[in-house]
């Protein structure tokens, strides 16, 4: 996964918004958004798979809550770490142990990473770079490859285009929604994060929706909670053309 952006009890009807890119490599093996097959005492994940390694970068759960995924762009390859994926299914497990001690005790054993997740009716986004848990407070929010609401130009782009649909509409439109996260425009050079990477991939990395026949987005995912804690899951697929490969929605209806 590598963008969020979040808008939090900023409409009446959707205290929850969420718009979020999983880029990826187009060779990695992933199943869509499915329900996983439940396990002993967890509850049901919707979620999509990624097939190499077992985990998700984005999901929800039949009791309502959300959990997502973005890597933390480093230099160095870390071998033998655990799958980051794996920390989105424990916060949806339901498992009263993932909170942010946990997170502080065994962050070390994943290459970094920010995980977004919801604990006691609060959003939370813990970057384990720094080993700090910060709520996502009322307002507009985009998490990517660096820190919380950093002001990388695709983060504040997207966090605007967000601002200006939900304000203005009664119902979000989720067609819409998609269309802003289908934005391929690339920041100037001059205001380019420097991450350690190549010139030529930050540019490539600088766009909100990723195209390149190794490397892109892979999916978009639309997810909406109302006040009573139902769910809205959309799902778009993409192959390294951006050519739409599928789209489905799923509805959580809390019992």
């Amino acid at each position: 996964m590598c963008i969020l952006f979040i808008a939090v009890d900023m409409h009446p009807k959707w205290p929850l918004i969420v718009c979020a890119n999983r880029d990826e490599f187009h060779h990695r093996p992933t199943e869509p958004a499915h329900y996983w097959p439940q396990t002993t005492n967890t509850s049901q994940v919707l979620a999509g798979k990624d097939l190499q390694a077992g985990g998700t970068w984005l999901g929800v759960n039949k009791l309502g809550q959300f959990a997502a995924l973005t890597n933390i762009r480093h230099n160095t390859e870390n071998e033998g770490m655990r799958s980051r994926g794996e920390l989105v299914l424990k916060a949806l497990s339901s498992d009263i142990g993932f909170n942010e001690q946990w997170l502080k005790q065994h962050s070390d054993n994943y290459s970094p990473f920010n995980v977004v997740y919801q604990q006691d009716n609060k959003l939370w986004c813990f970057n384990s770079s720094t080993a700090e848990n910060l709520p996502l407070n009322k307002g507009f929010h985009a998490v990517s490859n660096g820190a919380l609401d950093d002001v990388w130009p695709k983060m504040a782009k997207g966090q605007q285009a967000l601002e200006q649909h939900v304000l203005s509409h009664n119902e979000p439109d989720i067609e819409q929604m998609l269309t802003l996260m289908r934005d391929e425009s690339e920041a100037d050079d001059a205001s380019l994060p420097n991450t350690g990477i190549d010139l030529e991939w930050e540019r490539l990395l600088s766009a909100i929706f990723i195209k390149h026949p190794e490397y892109g987005t892979r999916s978009t995912s639309i997810v909406m909670q109302d006040p009573q804690g139902n769910i809205q899951f959309t799902e778009v697929r993409f192959d390294g053309k951006a050519r739409n490969l599928g789209q489905q929605k799923f509805n959580i209806n809390l019992e």
